[in-house]
């Protein structure tokens, strides 16, 4: 049973790495995609945070010391939080200083 464990940790920790590659290329990917600045930073975001967190839990987690853990942790949490509050205030900004959304949007919700 001892000898499973480093085998299991070291699985999670993979699929921790490659699932959180996969997030931030499908973020890198709807940067280069979406047609406007609005859904550019919605993609970066979103997936972008998810893909970094799991990459920063993964580093955590490899290194087997638990203040590093910890740190990574809290460094998820910072980033959880802020991200998306400071692409929505971005977004605003961008909104209020008159750049046009995309003629594909169907619907404005920051127009007054």
């Amino acid at each position: 049973m001892e000898t499973a464990l480093p085998l299991i940790l070291s699985g999670a920790l993979a699929v921790l790495v490659v699932v959180g590659a996969l997030f931030t290329l499908t973020a890198a990917i709807g940067l280069l995609r979406f047609p406007d600045l609005f859904t550019r930073m919605h993609a970066a975001s979103k997936a972008g945070t998810v893909g970094a967190s799991l990459l920063l839990l993964a580093a955590g987690l490899h290194t087997g010391e638990l203040y590093v853990l910890f740190r990574a942790l809290a460094g998820v949490v910072f980033f959880v939080l802020t991200a998306p509050i400071s692409a929505h205030l971005l977004a605003k900004a961008a909104h209020e200083m008159g750049y046009r959304l995309s003629r594909l949007t169907v619907r404005d919700d920051l127009k007054r």
